[in-house]
């Protein structure tokens, strides 16, 4: 599907089976609108929570079986009907969307896996439960595999979350390798900032790696298309080492040229 946003990985890729992609477009544009409202434009928080409530109303209808007739909550509300998705995931991601609004910093590592719990876990255990794959081993490691795609999210967008006075960072990293929200103000590339990024990178790409294995246990496409999005995020990690962790000069996303290389270590 189109999307307006720059994205690190595919969005109801081709390399999904074509039933699966309505539900996943459907679910994709609830998520992408939600997280809009927490983070794009002027509104004020007051605004943005009163924007998220609707769509928690929204989902009070649809787990009573009213589909609202407004997108994307027609679309949503068809998906969760036909494939019985469950409605406290999606609960998640709205919750955490407005937590967004809320919270600006985070303590301990344990604080931003809570948060990547309810912000990114829940769209892996979705498109698992399209494809019926829900035992628990397999929703540990899309866990794994969701929570550090969220991290490496956190790491090439520091510079822009600064902006919006968000900082991901957990304090207490800050704190061990002597870097002070200064240095993200003014984008102040020391060894010190190097130390913490090559931390966070390779914090990341361990977790990633957990994950991966889900990718060898799923059959056919969907495997191929889980093998890519962990290779997408390795792509990343691995541009981050390249400029020793300068995400302010030289923010690492993924482009056109780098597919080929992605979907060759996929296969």
């Amino acid at each position: 599907m189109p999307v307006d946003h720059y994205e690190n990985f595919p969005v109801a890729s081709w390399l999904l089976p074509a039933r699966v992609r309505p539900p996943i477009e459907a679910i994709y544009a609830f998520a992408r609108g939600a997280d809009d409202i927490a983070d794009e434009g002027d509104l004020s928080d007051a605004a943005r929570l009163h924007g998220l409530a609707r769509y928690q109303r929204a989902l009070d209808d649809i787990e009573v079986g009213v589909i609202p007739a407004e997108p994307p909550f027609a679309r949503l509300g068809e998906a969760v009907q036909e494939h019985a998705l469950p409605i406290a995931l999606l609960r998640d991601l709205i919750d955490a969307f407005s937590q967004d609004v809320t919270k600006k910093r985070y303590a301990t590592v344990v604080e931003l896996q809570d948060y990547a719990r309810r912000s990114a876990n829940p769209i892996g255990r979705l498109l698992l439960h399209l494809f019926g794959k829900t035992d628990a081993e397999s929703l540990a490691q899309s866990d794994a595999i969701c929570t550090s795609l969220q991290f490496i999210n956190f790491w090439q967008d520091i510079d822009l979350d600064w902006r919006k006075g968000r900082v991901y960072l957990p304090q207490e990293d800050l704190a061990r390798f002597g870097v002070s929200e200064f240095q993200i103000a003014d984008a102040v590339v020391d060894d010190h900032w190097r130390e913490l990024m090559a931390f966070q990178s390779a914090r990341s790409r361990e977790m990633l790696r957990s994950g991966a294995p889900l990718g060898r246990s799923l059959p056919g496409r969907l495997g191929l298309e889980i093998r890519a999005t962990v290779q997408g995020g390795m792509a990343i990690l691995d541009k981050i080492d390249a400029v020793a962790g300068d995400v302010f000069r030289h923010r690492p996303v993924l482009r056109k040229r780098d597919w080929p290389m992605i979907l060759l270590r996929a296969l």
